[in-house]
């Protein structure tokens, strides 16, 4: 039997986990959640499930992207993407700003957009109510809505499931996700005028992989979350900036109890980091290329301490981005230092690094018969000529050491911590 192919992105380690594939057609392919893999489509086994998965891969940024069309002007751009403005910028809003990832720059903007007029929802990520060890893709028309999605929730999300019901509605929706969700989404709009009549922004969010709900329980263990309790709330981040990581849960009789809590650096590098997908460690785009906004933290200026008042980087990717986040900076929405174009360099210095590695590994990949992502228009050969030759050798020797560690060769084989 001939395997569709967005079974077979996922068998070759080629999904991000979008959602992209699912949102388009959710009669034929469902997200489930794999304790190991994290989010993944399932495609129906007919013909119309195969008939949609071919389909899908016009909204599937997993296995290609192209650059070709981004404006390009200089190195920085080439080097980022496109950054027609750069910004240090934070909430008006203490209790956004307090409750941000950084400086709660993506809350609002998102609530800017509503209280504008821009639109009329945002899709975004928030804790599953039900199990906030997990994300549910949300569209939020209220700042109810949005603050629940304040804070990083590093575990796996697939935000452009929504992309199908934006297009089956009559609403403006500003998209929010993490770079790859957002190259996804640009796809689509590009494949789609209508669904892209009802997108008036993008943000992405900066990423450095995301990692699984293997990481999250070894995460609860640190917390000291007794085994099988009711996790009710889980805070990687927020609460000052960077924020510490801490877990809310209730025992058996009902009662609420709060965890322990581990700084952020401990948690990401200790925990979380290392369960991030093979996918994540081939991504050539960290920081939001395809946006028309993406933001991040501010590592150049680094907090003072675990609960600092935060801070955001903020890039123009667009020109309607640009305009944007001017409009967003007059109307107080968010307040603003105009920074260098060339910020993200200073503010991520590892990043340029990783997206130069990307090529080397991917040659490396290719090099044992194993599928990489066709990355079209994005100088990633120039980036790996720029690194040292032992981190040029490193991407190669290290990626076949990790095929054989992980056995990279073997197909993806996914199953829904659901059943």
């Amino acid at each position: 039997m001939n395997t569709d192919p967005i079974t077979a992105i996922v068998a070759g380690n080629m999904c991000t986990g979008c959602g992209a594939c699912a949102g388009a057609f959710p009669n034929a392919i469902r997200m489930i959640e794999d304790p190991v893999h994290g989010r993944r489509p399932v495609v129906e086994n007919t013909g119309a499930g195969r008939q949609a998965a071919k389909s899908a891969l016009a909204v599937c940024a997993g296995v290609s992207s192209d650059w070709s069309d981004l404006q390009l002007e200089d190195r920085i751009d080439a080097d980022w993407g496109p950054v027609l403005g750069a910004w240090e910028a934070w909430a008006s809003d203490p209790e956004i700003r307090r409750q941000g990832s950084s400086g709660g720059a993506v809350t609002a903007l998102a609530c800017h957009a509503l209280s504008a007029g821009t639109a009329d929802g945002v899709a975004h990520i928030a804790a599953r109510r039900d199990d906030p060890r997990l994300n549910e893709a949300v569209i939020s028309k209220n700042r109810e809505g949005l603050m629940r999605g304040t804070g990083s929730r590093y575990a796996q999300a697939s935000p452009a499931e929504t992309l199908g019901k934006i297009a089956r509605q009559n609403d403006q929706v500003v998209f929010i996700g993490k770079p790859c969700d957002v190259a996804s989404a640009h796809q689509a709009m590009r494949s789609q005028a209508d669904l892209a009549a009802k997108i008036p922004l993008t943000i992405a969010i900066f990423c450095a992989g995301a990692p699984n709900l293997k990481a999250t329980e070894r995460l609860l263990d640190r917390l000291e979350v007794p085994k099988n309790a009711n996790v009710v709330d889980l805070r990687y981040r927020g609460n000052g900036w960077p924020g510490m990581m801490q877990a809310m849960w209730k025992d058996p009789q009902g009662i609420l109890h709060k965890s322990k809590n581990i700084t952020y650096a401990e948690g990401w590098g200790k925990y979380l980091q290392s369960e991030r997908r093979w996918r994540c460690r081939i991504c050539s785009d960290h920081t939001g290329a395809f946006a028309d906004i993406s933001v991040g933290d501010p590592w150049h200026a680094p907090p003072s301490g675990e609960q600092d008042k935060g801070r955001s980087l903020v890039i123009a990717r667009t020109k309607r981005g640009k305009e944007f986040i001017e409009a967003a900076i007059r109307g107080k929405a968010l307040v603003a230092v105009p920074r260098p174009r060339d910020v993200i360099a200073q503010a991520q210095p590892n990043l340029k690094n990783t997206h130069g590695a990307v090529w080397g590994r991917s040659l490396a990949i290719r090099a044992v018969g194993l599928r990489a992502p066709r990355t079209l228009g994005q100088p990633l050969f120039s980036l790996w000529m720029g690194l040292p030759l032992k981190q040029k050798i490193q991407s190669v020797l290290g990626t076949w050491k990790r095929i054989l560690r992980e056995r990279l060769w073997r197909k993806v084989i996914i199953s829904d911590i659901q059943k």
